[in-house]
């Protein structure tokens, strides 16, 4: 990333903060580095050159973009390229955010930015579920885009000198979606970044029992304009070169179905006025599959996947954790309605429930098989806080914090029983001749449905460029150097036959990460869970995060 990529440039639309500044700030915005998982594909970033982490930070765009105009604002994603000892010294305040995942990166950025005097400020989730995690930080900002956040600009218009003791800021009053700015797409550069993001909704109705998302953003989703949307994906497409696809980070793309009825229509009409120079992804619960109306209108504006937390094939075990949603409709009808609208499906599991048996990774190894599920977050349960969960293990005594253990819960079987099981379900998923074989069903099931618009919302340089490269290194990379090469092309050639040359690419990028991982995490090299922070991986990720750069 540019150093000042975007410093002085317009931060956002006509919302900022109402406070009026006597004082100019220089900002640093930090992103942490993640820790690597199933999902974050960085082995596979160099198949496509440029490329260097896989989504935008939507939260901290949208804080930078809500500062105040006469505040310069730098932002750094260490995803990208580590914050340098300048930019420390540059700022006079260092603002973070993350999630509980990023915690010991979040802590290194704390302790660096102190190293060079200056003020430090934590936001966003995982601080807002458990601000007790954060002692070291000067300013702790709990909650949403609102009130606090008005008042910290304040307290640092007034000093930036660091505060005797820690004071901790919480939103009451929170800013309506509706009212938030554009996020400072501007200040980061997009096309180093494998997907973008954009919100349309927060919140989720449902109640899932290790979910924190109703305990941070409530159940009630709150919503931005269809207007919003399209401005922002404007602002993207203003960029010279960007990704092609789009991932809403909703919590739950149809939490108010009639909303996400309402917007598509105007999604569809952007699309076609742009001639389609984008895809789509997004989160859902698998209750989607009834939505027949819904399902419509995402393929006829461009989407591909929706990730779906299917957690377990075992009815019990849904019900224990209040998901009945997934027992609407029989998990593998539901997974083959959706992928008859073209909609590849990504799905979370869970090893390690209170309903687990000795048999229980024979069921999941099974469900995988059957369900033809290329790629699957394969996560020991991990007990979040502000979760009713967290409330009923605590209550029982069964949370640990043990740096050697893969999980903070306490399993009812014998933790390496449990660990073992997640093992075996890895190595059963991610064995080359299995993921292919699942690509080779989306092939014939799933891809020949999606709605294939007119080239020429694509056709740009960079777009031709960033293909080129793809198709090279998936060909010599997968197709000739690695060790599962005969499984890849006995799933590339149907598709080729059939033209869908993009999916080739696709499965090829996916698959090198899956395996590389999965390989990792199998010789102990990887957590057993996207959301465990243990340790071990800290020295490790910095050492990713200087690499990249």
């Amino acid at each position: 990333m540019s150093r000042g990529f975007g410093i002085g440039g317009q931060r956002g639309a006509a919302l900022r903060t109402p406070i009026s500044v006597r004082r100019q700030r220089r900002v640093l915005c930090v992103f942490p580095a993640y820790t690597p998982s199933f999902g974050t594909f960085q082995h596979a970033f160099a198949l496509m050159g440029r490329v260097r982490a896989f989504m935008p930070p939507q939260g901290l765009l949208l804080i930078a973009a809500y500062l105040p105009e006469s505040w310069p604002v730098r932002f750094v994603d260490e995803n990208i390229l580590p914050a340098s000892d300048a930019d420390f010294a540059w700022a006079d305040v260092v603002l973070v955010s993350g999630m509980h995942i990023q915690a010991p990166q979040i802590r290194d950025i704390q302790a660096r930015a102190h190293a060079a005097g200056k003020v430090t400020v934590l936001g966003g989730p995982s601080v807002s579920s458990a601000p007790e995690m954060y002692p070291g930080f000067d300013y702790l900002h709990v909650g949403e885009l609102g009130d606090a956040t008005d008042e910290l600009i304040g307290l640092l218009d007034a000093s930036v000198g660091r505060p005797a003791t820690q004071m901790r800021l919480t939103t009451n009053e929170r800013v309506a979606l509706e009212a938030f700015p554009l996020p400072a797409y501007d200040m980061i550069p997009l096309y180093r970044y494998l997907i973008g993001s954009l919100q349309f909704s927060s919140g989720c109705p449902y109640r899932c029992e290790f979910c924190d998302i109703p305990g941070l953003y409530g159940r009630q989703p709150r919503l931005k304009t269809a207007e919003q949307l399209t401005t922002e994906l404007e602002a993207m497409l203003r960029q010279p070169a960007h990704p092609t696809v789009i991932y809403f980070v909703d919590d739950n793309f149809i939490g108010n179905k009639k909303a996400a009825r309402d917007m598509l229509h105007h999604l569809i009409a952007w699309q076609k006025r742009h001639h389609y120079p984008f895809s789509f992804a997004c989160e859902a619960t698998l209750n989607l599959a009834k939505q027949t109306e819904i399902l419509g209108l995402m393929h006829e504006a461009g989407f591909c996947e929706v990730f779906v937390g299917i957690e377990t094939p075992d009815a019990d075990a849904l019900k224990g954790m209040k998901k009945e949603q997934n027992l609407m409709v029989p998990l593998l009808e539901s997974i083959g309605t959706l992928n008859s609208y073209g909609l590849e499906v990504t799905a979370g599991m869970i090893i390690g429930l209170d309903t687990d048996k000795p048999d229980t990774d024979a069921g999941v190894m099974g469900f995988i098989d059957q369900s033809n599920i290329p790629i699957l977050t394969l996560n020991l349960l991990q007990a979040l806080p502000k979760t009713p969960l967290w409330d009923r293990l605590a209550r029982d005594g069964r949370l640990v914090d043990d740096p050697r253990l893969e999980s903070n819960v306490r399993f009812l079987r014998p933790h390496d029983d449990v660990v073992a099981s997640w093992r075996r379900c890895v190595a059963h998923a991610y064995a080359p001749e299995r993921l292919f074989a699942r690509y080779r069903h989306q092939v014939e099931a799933t891809y020949p449905n999606r709605f294939h618009p007119p080239a020429r919302g694509r056709l740009t340089l960079a777009n031709l460029r960033l293909g080129a490269a793809l198709a090279f290194n998936v060909a010599t990379r997968v197709g000739l150097k690695s060790d599962y090469r005969s499984e890849f092309w006995g799933a590339a050639w149907p598709a080729i036959k059939r033209g869908q040359i993009e999916a080739v690419l696709g499965m090829g990028f996916a698959a090198h990460h899956l395996i590389q991982f999965s390989r990792e995490a199998l010789r102990g090299e990887q957590n057993a869970s996207f959301y465990s922070a243990r340790a071990k991986q800290k020295a490790a990720v910095g050492e990713r995060a200087l690499a990249d750069a």
